[in-house]
């Protein structure tokens, strides 16, 4: 059964535990999990603000803001974008809550323990689905989630907050370079045409800066144009093969790219050579729409 088993607040310069959900679970490997939760707390400030880690049945996410981490235990089998709405809201309810500088100045831990009244009141609700979803909008956290996927923790990472080796500080404040999904058929016979595309582009510019040197009436205008064409396709496979943030926007303006340099040659093409590269152009962009890092969020209708 999917649901959110156990969450927590801590603040993240120490790891300080601030708050928790009363936990009743005796289930051993859920016990471990939150062992681990505590090293882990201790060394948020050493990655990046939004993280899931796979253990086992168990996976384990976090999110950090203002010097407060929200970290929470479901089962793998729980949406990744409910997840982080979870932990969304708890982050808004305790920003407006607690005053920044009250968190500072605490000592003990668990300072904050009432909180725990909303942490369970908002378990609960996540853990029921149905009265969920009229309550909630997952689209906003759906776009973030796929522009800005939250960085998969590995085994290594585990070890290394446990104190078995040495963590550096290298993921501090960046998001580290996300696995994309394997590539498929029409993945790669997408990229092929966009690279033909481009060095027809390519071929099409040295011509016409041949006719420049030749005809002093020919328009700069076109190499410009055949050469911006080319850049775009290119770009679309660098896109395909690579992780970048805002990389579906990206793609959607390479796309428009091709498309304003395709219109602008319009007396030098024919329309269905106009198709062919706008269609090629589109393709591509589908393609990398649809090679999303992997672990991403899936899209769920609510």
């Amino acid at each position: 059964m999917s649901m959110v088993l156990f969450a927590s607040v801590v603040r993240v310069g120490d790891g300080l535990p601030l708050s928790a959900s009363t936990d009743y679970e005796q289930d051993k490997e859920l016990q471990e999990t939150k062992k681990n939760i505590k090293g882990l707390s201790k060394k948020l400030s050493q990655f990046p603000d939004r993280c899931t880690l796979r253990t086992g049945p168990f996976n384990v996410n976090f999110t950090s803001a203002l010097g407060v981490g929200y970290l929470m235990v479901c089962t793998a089998s729980y949406p990744n974008v409910l997840a982080f709405c979870f932990l969304d809201e708890l982050q808004k309810e305790f920003i407006v809550t607690y005053d920044p500088k009250r968190i500072r100045n605490a000592v003990r831990p668990y300072s904050f323990i009432e909180f725990d009244t909303f942490i369970q009141k908002t378990k609960q609700r996540y853990n029921s689905p149905r009265s969920l979803s009229t309550k909630i909008n997952l689209s906003d956290m759906q776009t973030e989630i796929k522009l800005r996927p939250p960085y998969q923790l590995s085994a290594d990472d585990l070890r290394s907050v446990n104190g078995f080796s040495h963590t550096s500080s290298k993921y501090k404040g960046i998001a580290p370079t996300q696995m994309l999904d394997p590539v498929t058929l029409p993945g790669i016979v997408s990229c092929v045409l966009s690279v033909l595309c481009g060095g027809l582009n390519l071929l099409r510019g040295v011509h016409a800066i041949e006719s420049i040197m030749q005809n002093d009436d020919e328009d700069f205008n076109y190499v410009i144009a055949f050469f911006l064409g080319t850049a775009a396709c290119l770009y679309q496979c660098f896109l395909f093969a690579y992780f970048s943030v805002w990389r579906d926007s990206k793609s959607i303006l390479a796309f428009a790219l091709i498309c304003l340099s395709n219109m602008y040659l319009y007396e030098l093409r024919n329309v269905w050579q106009i198709l062919f590269h706008v269609a090629v152009g589109a393709f591509m962009a589908l393609q990398i729409r649809l090679r999303q890092p992997q672990g991403k969020a899936p899209d769920y209708n609510v």
